[in-house]
């Protein structure tokens, strides 16, 4: 066998990369990891952690009006963007610290600057080369602006993180999870806030109960969603930001954030020139054990572009450092993986939507669903309803699907992930006793299925 520097060689410090690298180098293998920008990813830097801090800020107001009516008084309200934003930058940079040290405990050689593949095996860095049997590519994405005139003056995620003052006016373009979160997220920060998405309705992928439930519910909190719009092109008008939508109309705000998804960072790197066969879109594919077209090479997280999740990019790397050094070839099961969004109210889900449960069952369905102020609002008055939903295959009585929207979805639909993947059955979540009083509780007492067979699916 050759002699090479590394047993494997890993190009992008997020969070899939930095699990592979740690978990091979405590398998015995020698390893290093190149970073150019942070570590931690997108996750830490600019995605799930920072997004999720922000969303804890914009439901705050919510929060103190609700407060009144249980006995509470509150004072005058402020709201001081620069805190938040400060304060949100010092704990990134604390897990930035966090990583740093955890990979240098497990014995990985850090190298920072721009990696590029030489050859499959053969790795530059710095003007440098480094060899090694096996080199991971785990570099992510990279938010996506259409070419549309004007898109000079628009911002992504990556810097509303960042944004030196508070907009008093925004649009959010884009139907995903992203753009749904920040349009809850500047709204709840007293935002006048505008989405725009060119389909009939947001989340595409997701049930369709759900999708139209949260559409309802942005509304009542005083969203303006607009469907079936895109934008043509931005001018700068008066210090404002004026966009000319598809149908003619305009627009004023003093941001425009597009959140129109994202591409994996996998071009001008080499892979191409090492025989990486790349799709069009820049995602990489792989096989059950990550390897793409050239075998020495891997490939995990956004940059193959199977589900843009952090915990997914992380299993993908444990299962890489198994296979390659433990001993256990080890493929990663997509099944019943559960998701949330952070929006305001947000969504958890697992398992299948009514229409891939269609697709796959035809109509041998029971559907059951749920709609209810939660106890919290029958003092608060907040209108805000919550929608819980089971999918359930009527022949064999399995659970297939569980989704909700409302308060603290993000953390129940852990537990009913767990239940899935057990193989759970509808007269299983009948016996299970519920904690009362709370609205989880609701997932084990819907009894009637409020209709059998699928309804029509949304666009």
């Amino acid at each position: 066998m050759p002699d090479f520097d590394y047993d494997l060689f890993v190009i992008g410090g997020g969070s899939g990369g930095v699990r592979a690298a740690r978990v091979s180098a405590g398998l015995g293998a020698r390893v290093a990891i190149a970073e150019e920008r942070y570590w931690g990813g997108t996750c830490v830097n600019v995605g799930c952690v920072p997004k999720k801090l922000f969303s804890y800020a914009a439901h705050f107001a919510e929060d103190f009006a609700d407060a009144a009516r249980f006995g509470w008084t509150v004072g005058e309200l402020g709201f001081d963007w620069p805190t938040l934003r400060d304060n949100k930058t010092a704990e990134i940079e604390r897990l930035n610290g966090v990583y740093d040290r955890m990979l240098r405990a497990a014995g990985v050689e850090l190298l920072w600057g721009r990696a590029r593949v030489a050859d499959p095996h053969t790795v530059e860095v710095g003007g440098r080369r480094r060899t090694a049997a096996h080199i991971l590519i785990a570099v992510g994405g990279w938010p996506y602006v259409p070419d549309i005139p004007g898109r000079e003056h628009v911002v992504t995620s990556n810097e509303a993180f960042f944004l030196e003052r508070l907009p008093g006016e925004i649009v959010v373009v884009g139907g995903g999870y992203v753009a749904v979160e920040f349009a809850g997220i500047f709204h709840g920060l007293g935002v006048k806030t505008t989405q725009l998405y060119r389909g009939p309705l947001f989340l595409r992928g997701f049930d369709d109960d759900i999708r139209e439930h949260l559409a309802r519910e942005m509304r009542k909190k005083g969203v303006d969603l607009r469907f079936d719009r895109d934008i043509r092109e931005i001018g700068k008008e008066n210090g404002r930001l004026a966009a000319t939508l598809d149908d003619g109309s305009r627009i004023e705000a003093d941001t425009i954030m597009y959140a129109t998804g994202r591409r994996p960072l996998t071009r001008g790197i080499g892979l191409e020139e090492a025989g990486v066969v790349l799709d069009d879109d820049g995602s990489i594919p792989v096989d059950e054990h990550f390897r793409t077209s050239a075998p020495s090479i891997l490939a995990l997280g956004d940059a193959v572009g199977r589900f843009e999740l952090t915990p997914v990019a992380t299993a993908e790397g444990m299962a890489i450092a198994r296979t390659l050094f433990g001993g256990r070839p080890t493929a990663v099961d997509y099944a019943n993986v559960p998701s949330a969004v952070f929006g305001q109210p947000p969504i958890g889900t697992v398992g299948l939507t009514e229409a891939q449960a269609r697709d796959l069952h035809g109509d041998d369905l029971d559907i059951y669903l749920s709609e209810f102020r939660p106890l919290k609002h029958t003092i608060s008055l907040n209108e805000e309803r919550t929608l819980m939903k089971i999918v359930a295959v009527r022949g064999t009585d399995a659970v297939v699907g569980v989704h909700m929207v409302g308060p603290d979805a993000g953390e129940m639909i852990q537990g009913f992930a767990v239940a899935l993947k057990a193989g759970a059955t509808k007269a299983v979540f009948d016996s299970t006793v519920g904690v009362h009083p709370t609205s989880a509780e609701e997932f084990v007492t819907m009894r009637e299925a409020v209709r059998g067979g699928a309804r029509k699916a949304a666009e």
